[in-house]
Order: structure tokens, then C-alpha cells, then sequence
């Protein structure tokens, strides 16, 4: 939140047509951000700024459902960086902040091979439509977890094609 305030003060940049992006962890933050208008609040930035998200292969948007997951592999690292008490594994999870005021447009690119992605990204968009806002999840087949994130932006590249037409479409 504070990376867009200064970002919106920076010559030659619309500071109301903003679009948060990440990867991984990455893209748990920029839910995070975009889901709890309490950051953007802090950092002095309106909700209406962020005019899209844009999230690749995260699968921590409900801290708490995943850590109750039997096969999770990555347990020691979200207790880690979410501890073992429900209650605040729940307030760091961006699916419990979906009730409005939210980003307007989120575009959710999960790896079409992770279940645990799939699911924790149907779950989040499915949340931000209830309460208002444009949600499209869209598995990425041929991609593992890196690859989704190395290959952004390269020629041809049927994920960066993806995330163009999303750009054009909420300018």
C-alpha cells in the first residue's frame, strides 16, 4: 500500500489507474492490499485507485482453509508466515476481506495443474462477485509454478496474452 502511494506521485503516472500484480506470495500481498481497504486507507490511497488485480499461481487467499488441508506441503512455511491461530491466520487471509469496498477487477491466473490454487482462487473470486466486483479465474495449462511467473511477458506467450486482454479491458 505504501509502494502505491509513492508509485501514484510519480510524474507522468495516472495515479487512478493503478493494477497490483504478483506472484506466489506476491500475489497473496496484492490481495491482501486489494481485498483490505485498511492498507490503502493507512497509505492515504482511496480503494478507486486500484483499478485491476492481477494474480498468478497463489494459493494462500484462505490461510486457515489451507492449513486444515491433510496433503498440505506447504504447511511449515505458511506457519511460518501466518503462525498457528486461526484467528489470525483468518485476518491475514484475503478472503476475509471480500465484502465491498474491494478492487473493482481482478483477473486470477491459477496453474490449471494445482488443485490447491484452482480451488483457493475459484473460492476468492467466487467471494469478490458476491460482493460486487469482476472475478475471473483462468487455470493456466502448461505452466508449473515458475514457469507461469519466468515466461510473463515473453513472445508468444499465451499467459501475457491473457493478461494484455485484461489490461485493455479496464482502461
Amino acid at each position: 500500500a505504501s509502494s502505491v502511494a509513492y508509485l501514484r506521485r510519480q510524474p507522468g503516472i495516472d495515479p487512478d489507474r493503478i493494477v497490483l500484480m504478483g506472484h506466489s506470495a506476491g500475489a497473496h500481498l496484492a490481495a491482501l492490499v486489494a481485498s483490505d481497504p485498511a492498507y490503502l486507507k493507512a497509505a492515504g490511497v482511496p480503494m478507486s485507485a486500484v483499478r485491476g488485480v492481477v494474480l498468478l499461481d497463489g494459493a494462500g487467499y484462505d490461510v486457515v482453509r489451507q492449513m486444515k488441508e491433510p496433503r498440505n506441503l506447504v504447511r511449515g512455511m505458511y506457519t511460518q508466515a501466518f503462525g498457528t491461530d486461526p484467528k489470525r491466520q483468518a485476518a491475514l487471509s484475503p478472503i476475509s476481506h471480500t465484502a465491498a469496498p474491494n478492487a473493482a477487477n481482478w483477473l486470477i491466473l491459477p496453474v490449471a495443474g494445482r488443485a490447491d490454487a484452482v480451488a483457493q482462487s475459484e473460492a476468492l473470486a467466487a467471494a469478490l462477485r458476491k460482493a460486487g466486483a469482476t472475478a475471473e479465474v483462468k487455470p493456466q495449462s502448461g505452466k508449473t509454478h515458475a514457469s507461469i511467473n519466468r515466461e510473463l511477458g515473453a513472445p508468444g506467450d499465451p499467459t501475457t496474452a491473457v493478461v494484455d486482454g485484461f489490461l485493455r479491458s479496464i482502461r
